[in-house]
């Protein structure tokens, strides 16, 4: 079965909008009762993943904003491309790749997500011209330099998670789930992550990640939520801080299109060469 967050790329196509009516917090049908957290925590995963499903592929362009400690700010330009794996043994494929700044241009990102194994991830660097392939060790550095680690843009299975529901809290004009979900894969940079579900359209709204010391080491926060095709949720601006560094990035999304045609040929590693 699929996550509930696929990745924070997939995190990136949820959305849920700010203009639509927001009722006082109301369980899924079947949720379980706070007497068992574990359950409820992974009934609440589940009912996020049920609601985003069926999209097939997708495109999109992004902005990429960097912000040191000192406050400067620089930009990139990049495009994203994912399918929809339908098989439930398995997890879905994404491709990103960068058009600006030039000195990265073509850099490109194939991931591979898988339910009982550790995912696949190959780097393009065209000023090599060499496809190099992500080990699991290496998936909690930073991505070209953003405060995403690979592991972040990679597809988190719910099977690759422990859960616990903590409690239920505002969160801006909504109501939240709290849940704490803890990675059962290797070479994780995190020892846990609380993440934040809405309770009216069961959609991410925040993450907090902590290191291998288990002290607070970033911060995901989600908005902008805009509907598509009258089912498909997406937000279109995330922010990553850094409290170690107190740097951030942040993901600015547009021109999202649905059902395009793409297949499984247009992701292989052959492709990272064809992407620029």
């Amino acid at each position: 079965m699929r996550t509930a967050q696929r990745s924070i790329v997939k995190f990136a196509f949820v959305i849920a909008t700010l203009a639509a009516p927001h009722i006082a917090h109301a369980d899924a049908p079947g949720l379980p009762p706070a007497s068992d957290p574990a359950a409820r925590g992974l009934a609440i995963a589940q009912e996020t993943d049920k609601r985003d499903q069926g999209w097939g592929d997708a495109r999109a362009d992004m902005k990429m904003v960097l912000t040191n400690g000192s406050g400067e700010t620089s930009e990139r330009a990049l495009r994203f491309m994912m399918l929809e794996n339908t098989d439930p043994n398995d997890g879905d494929l994404s491709l990103m790749t960068f058009d600006l700044p030039r000195d990265i241009e073509g850099t490109a990102l194939l991931t591979y997500a898988h339910v009982k194994e550790a995912d696949d991830q190959w780097l393009y660097l065209p000023a090599v011209k060499r496809v190099k392939r992500i080990s699991s060790s290496n998936k909690s550095g930073p991505f070209v330099g953003s405060e995403f680690a690979f592991e972040d843009f990679s597809t988190q299975q719910i099977s690759k998670f422990g859960y616990k529901w903590l409690r239920d809290e505002p969160c801006g004009d909504r109501t939240c789930h709290v849940v704490e979900r803890t990675p059962r894969y290797e070479d994780s940079g995190y020892t846990r992550e609380n993440v934040w579900v809405d309770t009216t359209d069961y959609q991410l709204r925040k993450i907090d990640y902590y290191d291998r010391k288990d002290a607070l080491l970033k911060t995901l926060t989600c908005a902008n939520y805009t509907l598509y095709e009258g089912k498909y949720w997406r937000p279109l601006e995330l922010e990553m801080v850094n409290h170690e560094s107190g740097k951030k990035t942040r993901l600015v999304w547009q021109s999202f299109k649905f059902h395009t045609g793409l297949t499984k040929d247009d992701f292989t590693t052959a492709s990272l060469e064809r992407a620029r």
